[in-house]
């Protein structure tokens, strides 16, 4: 075989692994798919989707009776429910969530049920005010175990 050849070889087997690599990173980036259990009348469950969908995120909504069945199976603590529970590529976002925090949550990837924003604050996503109240509050990184850590701070003074 002349050196030719095997540069030639060589260069479409580099060429073919290239091609590989980007394929396989294609196939890793976090989904933007998310679905969205709701109840029937919850308005401020679509405001916080319009958020989400403004983020880039695409939603998919199921409307149910009642949430305790989707946060239950998920492992989500009662304690921290709220009026809506997201499911994308295999955490649940509870509650009034910034959709920056679930761009980073899908980024770093921990090991962790979800994240929650617990009750409803006032200047979360979906929950504002035509005053502009901003009431602070945190984003919690929900463990498997059922404890919880800050995993953002919102609407802090400074």
């Amino acid at each position: 075989m002349n050196s030719v050849n095997l540069n030639r070889r060589l260069l479409l087997g580099a060429a073919m692994l290239a091609g590989m690599t980007g394929t396989a990173c294609a196939q890793t980036r976090p989904s933007r798919n998310l679905t969205v259990f709701k109840t029937p009348t919850c308005a401020c469950c679509d405001a916080w989707i319009e958020h989400l969908r403004e983020a880039g995120f695409t939603t998919t909504i199921a409307v149910l009776p009642s949430l305790q069945s989707v946060r239950s199976s998920g492992g989500l603590p009662d304690a921290l429910a709220s009026c809506h529970t997201g499911r994308i590529d295999g955490y649940l976002i509870e509650g009034h969530v910034p959709a920056q925090d679930v761009i980073r949550l899908l980024a770093e990837r921990p090991t962790a049920v979800g994240l929650a924003v617990p009750a409803m604050p006032l200047g979360s996503p979906g929950m504002e005010t035509p005053q502009g109240h901003k009431d602070p509050y945190d984003t919690l990184l929900v463990l498997r175990s059922g404890a919880t850590r800050v995993f953002a701070r919102h609407n802090q003074s400074a």
